[in-house]
């Protein structure tokens, strides 16, 4: 891909978000109803190809759980308020009440509580008592530590999560996680990330891991891209990573799944991302809009409450329903938040595609005006498009 010249010492490519693109209709069209929005990864079948995002505004056990019944999986932050204190409850009713100028510092207190191991094992099996498949996240630094309290809560599906994780960590002060000796290990298949490259990602899936999240910096609540100054737009990222799910597919036999994880709050992202290659989404700011989050209409990253650098905020995003409303419908909004799954249905089937994997191989174009071309008077307005 021919590079923009940022000056002479420094050239870049060009790069593209969810916002930069749309999807090309083909000479084919279908019924929403027999489209396959399914998703299957490991032993696992979805009826939704989606993860709850494994963050403490977003999963609860009790959300976890219902994000199962209605076909997706929730993913727990085993590192978060649920893991610290016995009933978190009273903390989250206070997240929402606090002034923005003090949102940080006082998140900063409440996650300096130690982390209980045996609540670890009580959350999974919390989970799990709801019928549905269990899955929580934990970062490379704790992982080894925690892992006899995951498999002793017996989770299905183990999510090793950061801002960044890679297969190379250098270290001079601890002996940092071997993630190849570690998931070839472990007895529960593992989903890695975020990565946003195609090296980073080949170099995660030839770990043995059975998916990578794509994602560094796009979500709502993350502010690791002013505060670091790294990140890459969410469509070029998912289309390298897909580029690297396809030559470790040549290379090994072996399919790892492409999760874009952040940016995406509407309907239409999620569709974009799987045109882009992803196999499903992973959601946080969206699910925090239903009746059932842990602190409804409230948002935080997982660095939010980082003791010494945090890079993230707490946002506002309204309730706006129950999360089947959310993901399911019926919408009775106009601008792309509700019915996220029916809008992916709707999408492949004004499109032609039957499955997931099909529609993955939609063809995309760069359109800077599709925001906005003949959308002056909802702009204007603040409603639809322009809301």
């Amino acid at each position: 891909m021919a590079e923009v010249e940022i000056g002479i010492y420094k050239s870049g490519r060009r790069a593209y978000g969810f916002d930069d693109i749309a999807i090309v209709p083909t000479r084919r069209t279908r019924d929403p109803e027999d489209v396959d929005i399914s998703w299957e990864i490991d032993a696992f079948n979805c009826r939704l190809p989606m993860m709850g995002a494994g963050m403490d505004g977003v999963v609860s056990p009790k959300t976890a759980i219902e994000i199962g019944r209605l076909g997706g999986m929730g993913v727990l932050n085993l590192e978060g308020l649920w893991t610290r204190y016995e009933d978190p409850l009273p903390l989250f009713e206070e997240i929402s009440t606090l002034p923005n100028d003090k949102a940080t510092a006082r998140m900063q207190e409440m996650y300096s509580e130690p982390v209980k191991l045996d609540l670890i094992t009580e959350r999974i099996r919390e989970i799990k008592s709801g019928g549905v498949w269990s899955c929580a996240s934990v970062t490379p630094q704790r992982t080894e530590e925690f892992s006899p309290y995951i498999l002793a809560g017996e989770l299905d599906l183990l999510v090793i999560q950061g801002t960044v994780v890679s297969a190379e960590h250098v270290s001079h002060n601890a002996e940092p996680l071997n993630l190849k000796r570690f998931i070839r290990e472990l007895e529960i298949p593992v989903i890695v990330g975020g990565c946003a490259s195609y090296q980073a990602a080949l170099h995660l899936m030839r770990t043995g891991a059975v998916g990578v999240l794509v994602g560094v910096g796009p979500g709502n609540a993350c502010t690791s891209r002013a505060v670091l100054g790294i990140g890459v737009p969410q469509a070029t990222a998912i289309a390298d990573v897909a580029g690297a799910r396809m030559r470790h597919l040549d290379e090994t036999g072996v399919y790892v799944h492409v999760i874009a994880d952040g940016g995406m709050s509407k309907g239409g992202d999620i569709a974009k991302a799987i045109a882009c290659g992803a196999d499903a989404v992973m959601l946080g700011s969206p699910l925090t809009s239903a009746i059932e989050a842990p602190c409804p209409g409230f948002h935080w990253g997982m660095a939010t409450f980082h003791p010494t650098l945090p890079r993230g905020t707490r946002v506002m995003t309204g309730v706006k329903g129950t999360l089947e409303q959310i993901l399911l419908g019926p919408a009775h909004e106009n601008d792309g938040r509700m019915n996220l799954f029916g809008a992916l249905r709707t999408s492949m089937a004004t499109c032609g595609y039957a499955t997931v994997k099909e529609f993955q191989k939609a063809e995309v174009m760069v359109a800077p005006a599709l925001q906005t071309e003949g959308k002056a008077m909802q702009i204007a307005q603040h409603v639809g498009m322009g809301h």
